[in-house]
């Protein structure tokens, strides 16, 4: 019989989604039921928005283990109040006709900005792999400041020099501070 690799043993995703009032103790509860189930949290994203806390899990393991882990989530949901989703998926391997790039932006608070920058994106088939947005008093002056990061998944065959000069040209038109570079591995 041969060994099994842990591609093999660990073939199984499941996304896990978890939103409840802020408290102490919600990562350790959910981290123990993937730990208990005999899954491996393979990537995270943990934030707390308003009072709510969220996070976004990505956890693998074999379907015996997997499916122990939907069921302890269902058990943990209903004994905190924390609402759980899970979604099985398959790992998505790196893809070499693209090219990662990081995006920046800062401007003034105003509505739109997401959706505007969103939209130039997918008109021009770059895919969001990752977005960060806050808002924040400026100092000194106490003005309402937004700030954004994401990174992105440009198609090889772009033309790099004119996407970046249009992604400049919609900054300047919304009066974004932007900024469009490689991602450094």
């Amino acid at each position: 019989m041969r060994p099994q690799h842990t591609e093999d043993r660990l073939n199984t995703h499941l996304v896990i989604s978890a939103i409840g009032e802020d408290r102490p103790g919600i990562v350790e509860a959910v981290a123990g039921a993937i730990h208990d189930a005999g899954c491996n949290l393979e990537d995270s994203r943990m934030t707390v928005l308003g009072g709510a806390f969220a996070m976004v899990l990505l956890a693998s393991g074999n379907w015996n283990t997997t499916t122990k882990l939907e069921k302890a989530l269902d058990r943990l949901g209903q004994a905190t109040g924390l609402t759980i989703t899970t979604q099985r998926t398959e790992r998505k391997p790196p893809r070499s006709d693209r090219l990662p790039y990081a995006i920046d932006v800062i401007s003034l608070d105003q509505p739109g900005i997401v959706h505007e920058l969103a939209s130039f994106f997918a008109e021009r088939g770059v895919n969001i792999q990752n977005m960060t947005t806050t808002t924040y008093a400026a100092p000194h002056t106490g003005s309402p400041m937004f700030s954004l990061h994401m990174t992105i998944e440009i198609p090889g065959q772009a033309h790099l020099a004119a996407l970046r000069d249009e992604f400049l040209d919609l900054c300047d038109g919304f009066n974004l501070d932007g900024i469009m570079e490689p991602v450094k591995h």
